[in-house]
């Protein structure tokens, strides 16, 4: 049967005695409900279908801007409780940051408060080293809470055991192993922040574990995909940028309430240290500057064997360096087990930071602790010599003026020479002092009881360990400590950098436990020191060098400089002589 056309069938439907009606309209009473229009099945679709669409739901304009308005209303309040619940995470963290700060900071004052106190107790000296111990615990346990830059703080006051008791210098030496570590995911974000760039278009291949981690910063490897060199990528931890300000604000807070509670104690200058070189120390594009230029001075002294890894690109919290390796300068079955010699590592060591403190326009590296230094098996150099020292971390770096450079060489020279005359001479030249406080700054600077520098053997002879711990109990009484406080406040400020130089390297000087002592490294400071005065007495000249009286002058400093300069070359040809008839001391056995 053939089937009727579509228009045949609706004409015969709309025929059918029984009037049809919509399934919309059969929902209305029966009394509301009228005879159909005269119209297409066709047409009242459409016209059905358009109602309910739209008229339906938005009957008017005002009922659709009622809605507009009501999405417009959540979006903005969503928006805004989202916001402020960060803020109110950030400002409760805050709070919570700053109350472990206080409270510590309330215990420490009354403790001391009322320790001090008791001077006149028999057993006042355990009962002050008791108390240094656990005010140093519970500043320990903020500063592990905190993390950030109170960790940095902490390993830089671990290493002032010439102002702090040993009490507290001891307590924080565990932070300079306790370094927080970012999760890589914190990372990405932080580098599509700062570069708008993912990890992954940069290098091909990234190491999600770090090689190293330090208070400010972690090393991960990574390939770049642009040429696939092997690098080394400096990352800082994303959460400083949150908190370094308000650190450094309750830095600064708790040295100034130390200060008005203890007018003797005033440390503020480690706080205004820190203000200085932590903006610094956080921007990598800084530190990178600072290597290209410590890399091309020592480009030109071919002799020291310092590498320093080529600087790619920087980015503010992002730094892609050369990948080089190395063992720490400590690490003495490494250098016993490579034919490494120690006392060359030590001499090597000596030369490269006299010649950042005592080289025209050199660069200063200012943190030289063994984590920022490497030794690497250099095959290419005749032994003794046959090694590399591999220099990291270029954030902390000073310019030292040239008068400082020159009275700092001369103090030196005077302190080699047991001349206290001209020791105190250039101590007032170098910062104002008198003589009662010169004592406590030769302490200073060369790590030494001022008894044994100005003792007819002088700084050359080792450190003994009564000597070391003479020191300690001094600074522990109290006394030794608030006047070196008092001290190192009048103190230029690159003048305690310098200082804090000297100490890590004599540190690294005596974990290398070499044969020879102290006095091979402190004739090459002699050296170094004496070239600096050459320089000083002969830029002084005016006129021609054959007038009788610049001839002289000349002259003068000229055997002068060559007195330590031959000095030093004949001994270290002694210690090249022992070696070569087999007269080497025995070597230190490195600790299992």
């Amino acid at each position: 049967m053939t089937p009727l056309p579509l228009w045949r069938t609706f004409s015969a439907l709309s025929r059918q005695p029984k009037p049809w009606i919509c399934r919309e309209c059969l929902r209305i009473p029966n009394a509301q409900v009228t005879q159909p229009q005269a119209f297409t099945t066709t047409q009242h679709f459409r016209s059905q279908a358009g109602k309910r669409t739209w008229r339906k739901a938005f009957k008017d304009t005002a009922e659709r801007r009622k809605v507009a308005i009501t999405v417009t209303l959540v979006f903005v309040a969503g928006s805004t409780a989202l916001a402020f619940s960060e803020r109110a995470r950030h400002a409760y963290l805050a709070a919570q940051r700053s109350g472990r700060v206080g409270v510590t900071l309330a215990l420490c004052v009354n403790d001391y408060y009322w320790v001090l106190k008791k001077d006149t107790d028999p057993n006042y000296k355990s009962v002050l080293a008791t108390c240094h111990k656990r005010c140093a615990d519970r500043t320990l346990k903020a500063m592990e809470a905190n993390g950030s830059i109170f960790i940095k703080l902490g390993q830089h006051l671990s290493s002032l055991n010439y102002i702090l008791p040993s009490e507290w210098c001891d307590t924080f030496v565990p932070l300079q192993d306790h370094c927080p570590i970012s999760s890589y995911e914190s990372i990405e974000d932080m580098v599509l922040h700062d570069t708008g760039k993912h990890l992954e278009d940069y290098f091909s291949d990234f190491d999600r574990r770090p090689v190293g981690a330090a208070s400010l910063a972690q090393v991960h490897t990574a390939t770049l995909r642009s040429t696939g060199e092997k690098v080394a990528v400096k990352v800082q931890h994303p959460t400083l940028d949150e908190w370094s300000k308000l650190d450094l604000w309750l830095t600064r807070f708790t040295f100034s309430t130390l200060r008005y509670w203890f007018p003797e104690y005033d440390l503020t200058w480690l706080a205004d240290e820190m203000e200085e070189s932590l903006p610094k120390e956080l921007d990598f594009r800084e530190e990178g500057r600072n290597a290209i230029r410590a890399k091309e001075y020592f480009a030109r002294l071919p002799t020291h064997p310092l590498v320093i890894p080529a600087v790619i690109w920087a980015e503010r919290r992002l730094l892609v360096m050369e990948y080089i390796t190395g063992r720490r300068p400590d690490d003495l079955a490494f250098l016993d087990s490579n034919g490494i010699d120690r006392d060359e590592v030590s001499a090597a060591l000596s030369r490269i930071f006299n010649e950042m403190i005592f080289g025209r326009d050199a660069p200063l590296h200012c943190d030289p602790h063994g984590g920022n230094l490497a030794i690497r098996l250099n095959p290419s150099r005749a032994a003794p010599r046959n090694f590399d020292i591999v220099l990291y971390d270029h954030g902390l770096y000073r310019d030292i003026p040239l008068h400082l450079r020159r009275a700092y060489a001369h103090i030196w020279l005077a302190v080699l020479d047991v001349d206290e005359a001209n020791m105190r001479k250039y101590a007032y030249e170098i910062a104002g002092l008198n003589d009662d406080e010169f004592p406590i700054f030769a302490s200073a600077i060369t790590g030494r009881d001022f008894r044994v520098v100005k003792s007819e053997a002088g700084v050359v002879q080792s450190r003994s360990e009564g000597e070391k711990r003479a020191i300690g109990e001094a600074l522990g009484e109290g006394g030794l400590l608030s006047q070196v406080v008092f001290l190192l406040a009048k103190v230029p400020t690159v003048i305690l950098l310098i200082l804090k130089t000297n100490d890590l390297t004599r540190s690294l000087d005596e974990k290398l436990q070499t044969r020879e002592g102290p006095v091979r490294t402190f004739m090459i400071l002699a050296q170094y020191a004496a070239r600096s005065v050459f320089e000083e007495s002969v830029e002084g000249i005016e006129g021609s060098l054959l007038w009788p009286g610049n001839l002289w002058v000349y002259s003068v400093a000229l055997a002068s400089y060559a007195k330590v300069a031959v000095k030093l070359r004949v001994y270290e040809l002694y210690l090249s002589g022992r070696r070569r008839l087999g007269l080497r001391a025995e070597v230190v056995p490195a600790a299992a």
